[in-house]
C-alpha cells in the first residue's frame, strides 16, 4: 500500500505540470484558435534558458527564475502572437505548417545553442531541504511546489476569466471575435494577453519538469504529447477537465513506471503510454466543431500528360547523370534524394488533394522498410510490392477508427501513431501472432538489398539510384492519374465540402480509407528504396521529430503539386546537405532552413507553393524550341565534359546555373514585345520626326473640318 501511494504522489506531481502545460494550451487555442504545436517547445526552450542563467552562468535561482518568468517567456509570447497572428484567418493545413515549423526550428536552434552531447541537469528546487515524512509516504518539496503551483494555476485562471474584464474579452474572443470589436473591446489585445499567458504557462511546465527529465530538446518538446492528451480530455476548452486528464495521464505513468511487468516486450509502453492514451482520448471523446476553419481553399493543379511523361524522364535522366558523376560515398548521400522524394510525394493525395493532415508517413516509410528488408532478404522483387501492400494496410488500419476526425484532431491522432510506433512498436523484439513470426527492427537495425528483378539484380548504388529514379516518377505518374480521375476530383471534393461530397453520391470514409492507403503504399516504397540506398536502418530514423522537415518541405513545394517529390529531394540532397560541406560550420544553420520556410507559407509570403512561380518564371523558356533546345544541349556537353574529367563537379554545376540563368534572359529577350510606335502631337511634327509632305493636307483638312 505504500508503495501504491508513493507512486501515486509521483503521479500527481507530474500531472501538476501536465496540466499547467495544457492549461496554456487551450487557453491560447480557445482564444485565438490556433493549436499550438510548439507548445512544448517553448517551455523546452525556457527549461533551457533557466539552465543557462542558473546552472551555467551561476545566478541565484531567485533571479534566475525572474529573468525567465517575468522577462523572457512574456516577451517569447508577444513573438509567438506575432508569428501566428497571420494564420488566424487560414485554414487548418497552413496554421498546422506555420505552428510545426516552429516546433521543428526550435528543437534545431536548441540543439545549435545547447550541445545535445554534453549532459545537463537541472537542480530541483528546496533540494537541500528534508522531505516531508507523512507517515506512509515521504514527499519532496519539489513535489509539493508542482502540485502548489498547478493549484495556484487553476485558481487564477479561473479569477481571470471569469471575474476580471479582460477575461470576459478573451472569453468573448472565442464565440465571435468581430462582435467584440463593436462593442469596443479590442480582441488584438485579448490575442496578445493569452499567447503571454499561455507561453507562460508552458515555461513554468518546462522549469518544473527538467529536474526529472534528461535536458534534451526533443524529449522536452515531445512531453507535450502528455499535455495534448489532457487538452484532449478537455475537448480543447474545458480547463477543468484538462486537470482532471492531466492526473489520468500523470497517475497512468507512474503507476506503470512502478507496476508494469519487467519482460523484453514491455518497457517501451510506459514511454509511449500517453501517446496511446492521446489516440484512444481522439477516438473515444466526442469533438466539436474546430475553430477558425477556413473554407477559402486554393485550386489544385492538373498537370497534363504530356508535361507529366516529359517530367517522369527528366527524373531518370537525372538519375543517371548523378550516377556517372559521382562516386560512391556520394552517391550513397545524395542519391538518396529520389527515395526522399517518394516518401513526400505521399504526402500530395492525402493532404493536396484531400485535404486530410498526416504526421505519420516517415513512419509508413519504416514499416515499408522493416517489410521489405524480411521479406526480400535476397531482393526478391515481390517483397517490395508486399512491403507497399503492408503500408497501406496499416495506413487503412489507421484511417478507419479516425474517419470522423479532421484537421488539428487528424494530426495529433496521426502523431500519436508516430509516437507510438518510435518509443514502443519499433524497439520489440520478434514476437508471433498466430503462428506467424513477425520481426522488426529486433531492438537494433535491418539490412536491406537491392532488388532482383526477373534475373537482373539491382545489388550497385548506381543501380538502385537509378531504379529509385525510376519508382519516383511512376509513383508521380500514378499521383498524376488519380488527379485526372473521376476519383481524384472526388478527393478534391471532399476537401471542399464533405456534405456536399456525400450530397452528389460519394461515401467520404471510403475515399478517406483509400487515399490514406495509397499514400501509406507510396511512403512504405520510398522506405524500402531509402533502406537500398544506405545499406542499413535503424528506428530513430522514422521518429515524428525526424519526419517533421520533410512534411515542411512537402508543402511549402505546393499542397497538390506532384513535383512536391523531386523538390523535396533536391533540397534534402542540396543545401541540408552541400551547405555543411562547404561550410561546416553553417551545419546547424542549415536545419533550420526547412522552419524558415514553413514560417514563410504560414505567413503567407509563399502561400501559393514554392512551385508555381517556378513554374510560372522558367516553364514558357523550356518549351521554347530555340532557347529549350540551345540550353539541353549546353547541358549534354557539359555532362560529357564532367564524365571525361575535364571539369570537376561544382564547375559542372556552376556551369548549368549560368547555362539556365543565361536561357532564361535570352527567352525574355525573344519574347519581348516590340515597342508600339506612337504619333507625337501635331505641334512637334517636324521636330520629333520629319515633316512629310501629306502632313500640310492633313493640317489642312483639320483646320476645315474645325470652322
Amino acid at each position: 500500500m505504500e508503495q501504491f501511494i508513493a507512486f501515486g504522489i509521483v503521479g500527481l506531481s507530474t500531472a501538476a505540470i501536465y496540466a499547467v502545460i495544457g492549461s496554456g494550451l487551450v487557453l491560447t487555442y480557445t482564444t485565438t484558435g490556433v493549436f499550438n504545436f510548439a507548445h512544448g517547445a517553448a517551455g523546452m526552450v525556457s527549461a533551457f534558458v533557466y539552465w543557462q542563467l542558473s546552472v551555467g552562468w551561476g545566478w541565484p535561482v531567485p533571479l534566475a527564475l525572474a529573468a525567465v518568468l517575468l522577462v523572457f517567456a512574456p516577451a517569447f509570447g508577444m513573438l509567438f502572437g506575432k508569428a501566428l497572428a497571420p494564420t488566424q484567418g487560414l485554414g487548418d493545413a497552413e496554421k498546422l505548417v506555420m505552428t510545426i515549423a516552429l516546433l521543428s526550428g526550435l528543437i534545431v536552434i536548441a540543439r545549435w545553442v545547447w550541445d545535445p552531447n554534453e549532459s545537463r541537469t537541472v537542480p530541483r528546487f528546496f533540494a537541500d531541504r528534508p522531505s516531508l515524512d507523512l507517515g506512509v509516504v515521504t514527499v519532496t518539496w519539489h513535489q509539493v511546489l508542482t502540485m502548489a503551483v498547478a493549484v495556484l494555476v487553476a485558481i487564477g485562471l479561473r479569477i481571470l476569466l471569469y471575474r476580471t474584464r479582460t477575461g470576459a474579452e478573451m472569453r468573448a474572443t472565442v464565440d465571435d471575435r468581430a462582435l467584440v470589436g463593436l462593442t469596443g473591446a479590442d480582441p488584438r489585445r485579448a490575442n496578445r494577453i493569452a499567447w503571454i499567458l499561455g507561453i507562460e504557462l508552458a515555461a513554468i511546465g518546462g522549469i518544473l519538469i527538467a529536474p526529472m527529465v534528461t535536458l534534451d530538446a526533443a524529449q522536452l518538446s515531445l512531453l507535450i504529447v502528455s499535455a495534448y492528451t489532457a487538452a484532449i480530455f478537455g475537448r480543447l476548452r474545458n480547463l477543468p477537465m484538462v486537470f482532471v486528464g492531466a492526473i489520468v495521464v500523470g497517475l497512468l505513468e507512474s503507476y506503470l513506471t512502478g507496476y508494469l511487468p519487467q519482460n523484453e516486450y514491455l518497457p517501451g509502453l510506459r514511454l509511449a503510454a500517453p501517446a496511446l492514451l492521446l489516440l484512444i482520448a481522439l477516438l473515444v471523446f466526442p469533438h466539436g466543431r474546430l475553430r477558425g476553419r477556413d473554407r477559402r481553399l486554393g485550386a489544385v493543379p492538373l498537370p497534363g500528360i504530356r508535361g507529366s511523361l516529359a517530367f517522369a524522364a527528366v527524373i531518370v535522366t537525372f538519375a543517371v547523370m548523378l550516377t556517372t558523376m559521382l562516386d560512391e560515398p556520394d552517391l550513397i548521400t545524395y542519391g538518396a534524394m529520389f527515395a526522399w522524394g517518394v516518401i513526400a510525394l505521399s504526402y500530395v493525395p492525402l493532404l493536396g488533394f484531400a485535404g486530410q493532415i498526416s504526421l505519420c508517413q516517415l513512419s509508413f516509410a519504416g514499416i515499408g522498410a522493416v517489410a521489405y528488408a524480411h521479406l526480400g532478404p535476397q531482393g526478391q522483387w515481390w517483397a517490395l510490392l508486399a512491403a507497399m501492400g503492408i503500408a497501406a494496410l496499416v495506413g487503412a488500419l489507421i484511417a478507419v477508427p479516425a474517419l470522423r476526425l479532421s484537421g488539428v484532431y487528424m494530426a495529433l491522432a496521426t502523431a500519436a501513431f508516430a509516437v507510438i510506433l518510435d518509443r514502443w512498436i519499433f524497439t520489440l523484439p520478434s514476437f508471433e501472432i498466430l503462428g506467424i513470426r513477425i520481426a522488426l527492427f529486433d531492438q537494433g537495425s535491418v539490412s536491406l538489398v537491392g532488388p532482383d528483378l526477373f534475373g537482373l539484380e539491382i545489388d550497385s548504388t548506381a543501380g538502385i539510384t537509378i531504379f529509385a529514379a525510376v519508382c519516383l516518377a511512376l509513383a508521380g505518374l500514378a499521383v498524376v492519374a488519380m488527379r485526372r480521375s473521376r476519383f481524384g476530383r472526388g478527393l478534391i471534393a471532399l476537401r471542399d465540402s464533405e456534405a456536399a461530397y456525400a450530397t452528389l453520391g460519394g461515401n467520404p470514409q471510403t475515399a478517406r480509407v483509400l487515399v490514406f492507403a495509397f499514400s501509406a503504399a507510396l511512403a512504405g516504397l520510398g522506405g524500402a528504396l531509402y533502406g537500398m540506398q544506405v545499406r542499413a536502418v535503424a528506428p530513430e530514423q522514422f521518429g515524428l521529430v525526424a519526419g517533421l522537415p520533410i512534411f515542411l518541405i512537402a508543402t511549402i513545394a505546393g499542397l497538390g503539386a506532384v513535383g512536391a517529390g523531386l523538390f523535396t529531394g533536391l533540397v534534402i540532397a542540396g543545401p541540408l546537405l552541400v551547405i555543411p560541406v562547404l561550410w561546416p560550420d553553417l551545419l546547424d544553420l542549415s536545419q533550420v532552413l526547412p522552419a524558415l520556410g514553413g514560417i514563410l507559407f504560414g505567413g503567407g509570403v509563399l502561400r501559393h507553393g514554392a512551385l508555381a512561380p517556378l513554374r510560372e518564371e522558367w516553364l514558357p523558356m523550356l518549351r521554347d524550341r530555340v532557347v529549350g533546345s540551345a540550353l539541353l544541349v549546353v547541358v549534354l556537353a557539359l555532362w560529357g565534359l564532367r564524365v571525361a574529367e575535364a571539369v570537376d563537379g561544382w564547375n559542372f554545376v556552376l556551369g548549368v546555373v549560368a547555362a539556365a540563368v543565361a536561357a532564361r534572359i535570352w527567352h525574355s529577350t525573344r519574347t519581348r514585345p516590340a515597342p508600339e510606335i506612337t504619333e507625337p502631337p501635331v505641334e512637334w511634327w517636324g521636330l520629333s520626326r520629319p515633316w512629310k509632305s501629306e502632313d500640310e493636307e492633313v493640317l489642312d483638312r483639320g483646320v476645315t473640318a474645325g470652322s
